[in-house]
């Protein structure tokens, strides 16, 4: 299961043409929109 993952990561990396911090970055933007839209919805 971790060799998958970690050949499902390089593919989107290398279709995406972006390097492993650009990767970082949008996991970290997409874990705050989850968490907004989380918010947004159940919270409130």
């Amino acid at each position: 299961m971790i060799e998958l993952h970690k050949r499902y990561i390089s593919w989107w990396a290398k279709k995406l043409n972006i390097s492993n911090y650009g990767l970082l970055w949008v996991s970290f933007i997409k874990g705050v929109l989850v968490g907004l839209l989380i918010y947004h919805f159940i919270i409130i």
